[in-house]
């Protein structure tokens, strides 16, 4: 039975966050406010079916997904480019893989006790965020 991501989820932790933007390409003005964001996710998750909210107080990102279904994905707000985006299951762990004009790209997510890791990559750049669970 794979890990029950279902839950809202806020930011403790945002390691490298600021080398990630750049190998993805976001300008200077944006990264100066991403960077002090502390985000909240909510996910909604009904077996491989998720349904992920990204919120902030500067931009909000939804992503609905079906593990093992390979889809388009529209980065709007982020990078705002389109990657062919695949996530699956590595025992508990989310994988995606990310296809498009970046090499290297994905994001990975597990469980601890009550915190959710988030690893993004992009090329060469590794962003780690922690979140813990809201009662």
């Amino acid at each position: 039975m794979p890990a029950n991501y279902n839950g809202t989820w806020e930011m403790v932790t945002n390691e490298n966050f600021e080398g990630y933007m750049v190998a993805l390409g976001i300008d200077f003005a944006t990264r100066k406010i991403a960077k002090h964001l502390k985000q909240t996710k909510e996910i909604v998750q009904n077996g491989d079916n998720f349904k992920t909210k990204t919120l902030s107080t500067f931009r909000n990102y939804d992503l609905d997904y079906t593990v093992g279904v390979e889809f388009e994905e529209h980065t709007k707000g982020l990078d705002n480019r389109v990657v062919k985006s695949l996530v699956t299951w590595d025992g508990d762990k989310l994988v995606c893989v990310q296809k498009g004009e970046k090499n290297n790209r994905g994001w990975k997510h597990w469980i601890e006790g009550d915190i959710l890791h988030l690893e993004l990559t992009c090329e060469d750049q590794v962003c780690h965020q922690t979140f813990k669970k809201k009662n």
